[in-house]
């Protein structure tokens, strides 16, 4: 495949990343109300409530400027500029370590049931693990040649 194929599709491909930060989002948002949240915080003392709160605002906060800086550095990422792939490999490491956490610590009768969560698990992990080969693939497309050239 030529080297402007692939330039096009890691373009594509990035493009889609940033969008798949924001459908996380749209996940996430949904997430206090669907497992309700407002039932099982009750039983927290209001510093440990306040600070789950504070934790998932940061999360929020870390996927909101993977999208956006995903965007403003698009060229820069696909140019392999050097802080740009370092993003890269540290958005590619996260959603990496996401998945894990999923396999090896999650249980599976930790998530609720329903189908409508096992769908949305599914969904979750699919897209988690495209977010991770986005940006891996994109690191190592750009690095690669200088690793074993």
């Amino acid at each position: 495949m030529s080297s402007d194929k692939v330039s096009e599709l890691m373009g594509l491909a990035l493009w889609g990343g940033a969008l798949g930060h924001f459908l996380v989002l749209a996940a996430s948002f949904q997430v206090p109300y669907r497992l309700r949240w407002h039932e099982d915080l009750r039983s927290l003392m209001p510093f440990n409530r306040k600070l789950l709160w504070v934790q998932s605002g940061f999360t929020v906060l870390t996927i909101i400027a993977f999208g956006t800086l995903t965007l403003a550095l698009h060229s820069e990422m696909l140019r392999g500029d050097r802080a740009a792939l370092g993003l890269a490999l540290f958005i590619g490491a996260y959603w990496t370590a996401r998945i894990c956490i999923d396999a090896f610590y999650f249980s599976h009768d930790d998530w609720p049931k329903g189908a409508q969560f096992v769908a949305g698990h599914i969904l979750l992990l699919m897209l988690f693990t495209y977010l991770a080969a986005c940006y891996l693939g994109l690191f190592l497309w750009r690095e690669w040649p200088s690793i074993h050239g």
